[in-house]
């Protein structure tokens, strides 16, 4: 188990956040990344390795990927899934050796809608054409993401309420898993967000609309993934603060989206953005997403998450101590090196103590 004492009150990275009944060692989270390394949505060596690996190297939460709550929500043949008490086996093999190595194990939940049926990043496109590896996505409305895409087929209202008891289930089953956390993906242009977004949400019932029909979706899936887990466990939402389009989603929509998010139980919000279409002018850089968090925490009043290119610890301890955001999320950065937490312990003065094993090399 990994041990960081902070050695001045400068370093506010490494010190414990409480969200509910669950302690965070740090501020370092592993941020929910796609391996598309799954065989019938089943967990495989490959997870308890690699989300492992992050809890060895000292992350205070390590999230599983985008796992989705039903067949149809995958976004390829290869992801993680959620949706059968069968799958819980191989998922309480990861959470226990990433509880055993002091970290906090968590999942988002997700569905992929229009983005669904699509080949793993490395696949030959040939690969689609096996048996079992393409189906008919789901979205808000029939509108394709892209012209090269499958059209969706738009849900129904009875098939809306079927997705949200998809989320309620696989949040129940995650608990089963040993998971202490659950996120919703509401981000990246993926289901929830192609209601949320009036770029893809052109319905006249009552999940489109306006504010309030377009979010509907969301609040039921909040309210009913809330009940599944109690009180005593945290709910993370992750959105996409902003489609970076003038007649998308915005960053006022997020603000008032979060306030309503909080009065729902959810603990924290993952600030993400864009997805939505393949056109954005995503202005990407060093941290760029991390105004979005900040501006979401000081507007709704709500803990929030900061993610997007963050790479050197003094500018992930700089987002923490300066209130910009109560967690960070690593992604590319935890892949190229999983003891990012330990090297950046080592640069900000905090006294570090890995585990027995790796005791020499510190």
């Amino acid at each position: 188990m990994a041990i960081f004492a902070p050695m001045s009150d400068v370093t506010h990275l490494f010190t414990p956040l409480q969200l509910r009944s669950v302690r965070l060692p740090n501020r370092i989270c592993v941020s929910p990344m796609c391996q598309y390394s799954s065989e019938d949505g089943f967990a495989t060596d490959w997870h308890l390795v690699h989300l492992g690996s992050r809890a060895v190297g000292g992350a205070g939460l390590v999230m599983a990927e985008a796992t989705a709550v039903t067949p149809e929500g995958m976004i390829s043949y290869g992801d993680l899934g959620i949706w059968s008490d069968e799958q819980v086996d191989g998922l309480q093999r990861v959470t226990r050796f990433i509880v055993e190595h002091g970290a906090v194990p968590a999942i988002q939940l997700a569905h992929a809608g229009r983005k669904a049926s699509t080949a793993r990043p490395w696949d030959d496109p040939a690969a689609l054409r096996r048996p079992g590896r393409t189906w008919e996505p789901v979205s808000a409305t029939a509108n394709p993401f892209s012209p090269s895409s499958l059209a969706p087929r738009a849900l129904t209202t009875t098939g809306i309420h079927d997705l949200v008891d998809a989320f309620a289930a696989g949040a129940a089953r995650a608990l089963i898993a040993g998971f202490q956390a659950v996120e919703i993906h509401a981000a990246h242009g993926y289901l929830v967000h192609q209601f949320l977004s009036p770029l893809c949400n052109d319905r006249t019932d009552e999940y489109g609309g306006d504010f309030d029909g377009r979010t509907r979706f969301l609040r039921e899936i909040v309210a009913a993934v809330r009940v599944a887990i109690g009180e005593e466990w945290p709910l993370l939402v992750r959105v996409s603060a902003t489609d970076w389009l003038d007649d998308g989603w915005s960053l006022d929509d997020t603000i008032r989206l979060a306030g309503l998010l909080r009065e729902s139980g959810v603990d924290l919000v993952d600030c993400s953005s864009g997805g939505i279409v393949p056109s954005a002018p995503i202005p990407v850089g060093t941290g760029f997403q991390t105004p979005l968090a900040a501006s979401v925490r000081s507007g709704a009043r709500i803990a929030t998450g900061a993610v997007g290119l963050i790479t050197s610890p003094q500018q992930a301890d700089h987002i923490i101590r300066s209130g910009q955001a109560d967690v960070v999320l690593l992604a590319r950065e935890l892949l190229r090196d999983p003891y990012w937490p330990y090297h950046a312990a080592r640069s900000l003065g905090a006294d570090v103590h890995p585990p027995d094993q790796y005791a020499r090399a510190w």
